[in-house]
């Protein structure tokens, strides 16, 4: 039997992401996959799809939102892929008591503003360029593992080389953690 592997996007949504098919691709042999678009799992009204605008709709409401909705629809234990604001929502829905074996959170930028972690093991991955990813003192005082990649910015995660590579090391830490199980 598969395990539940969960995506997240990031505030942009699916509809308009083909870099999601590299993730897609590797990943679907070897999970059973649900996706939520992050725009409209909290409901956001798309009027206006400014940046900007989108930003703040998540950040005044939509993201507890998200939260909120996202622990009513998964009930059992489940491996969340998130990138950007949805590395926030799966995180935030983590303390409220949603059951993640590991979250892997690429560029979520939003979590310095965190002071405690969910009861899962968190994998966490920035550009080591990202202006606003969290300082290293943030790491420390959660005791978090970090994964800083140089040479990139905030969307490094729209890039196949890097899909392709944290979807082989997701792969490998979710056999081996299932052959532990087994034996």
């Amino acid at each position: 039997m598969k395990k539940r592997l969960i995506i997240l996007s990031d505030l942009w949504g699916f509809e308009e992401a083909v870099w999601m098919h590299s993730y897609q691709k590797i990943l679907n042999p070897y999970f059973e996959i649900e996706y939520f678009d992050s725009r409209k799992l909290v409901d956001l009204d798309l009027s206006d799809n400014s940046e900007g605008r989108l930003h703040a709709r998540f950040v005044n409401g939509g993201i507890d939102r998200g939260v909120y909705k996202l622990g009513l629809q998964e009930k059992e234990t489940i491996i969340v892929l998130a990138f950007s604001v949805g590395g926030v929502i799966a995180w935030k829905a983590g303390l409220k008591g949603l059951n993640i074996s590991t979250l892997y959170a690429i560029s979520s930028t939003r979590l310095r503003y965190e002071k405690e972690k969910p009861d899962c093991k968190c994998v966490l991955y920035f550009g080591a360029n990202d202006r606003y990813k969290p300082d290293a003192k943030w790491f420390q005082d959660l005791n978090l593992d970090f994964n800083l990649i140089e040479d990139k910015e905030h969307e490094m995660y729209r890039e196949d080389d890097f899909a392709e590579s944290l979807c082989q090391k997701i792969i490998k830490e979710q056999t081996e953690a299932g052959n532990q199980l087994i034996n």
